[in-house]
Formats: C-alpha cells, structure tokens, sequence
C-alpha cells in the first residue's frame, strides 16, 4: 500500500489559504476605494480640519 504524501497536501492548504487570504485583501481595498467616495467621509475630514 502507497504511504499518503502529506507534504503535497501541506502546500495545497497553504495555497488555499494564501488565495483567500489575497482575496479577501482585494475586497478590503476596493471596500474603502468605495468609503472614502462617500460625501460622509468628506463631512468627517472636513470638520476635523476646522477644529484648531
């Protein structure tokens, strides 16, 4: 009987997990492309700004 090889399944989790990893960075930065657009965002650095 064949021994399993648990390295190759190692490497196919760490790639699993890097791809999701890269993914859900991706979402993170379109998300706040999409926050900072937002006319909330402008009031709030506005008002920050007058504050002396």
């Amino acid at each position: 009987m064949a021994k399993p090889n648990y390295s190759f399944e190692k490497r196919k989790k760490e790639l699993e997990r890097v791809k999701k990893k890269d993914e859900k960075k991706q979402r993170k930065l379109e998300r706040g492309d999409d926050e900072t657009e937002s006319p909330e965002g402008a009031e709030e650095s506005e008002s920050t700004t007058e504050v002396p």
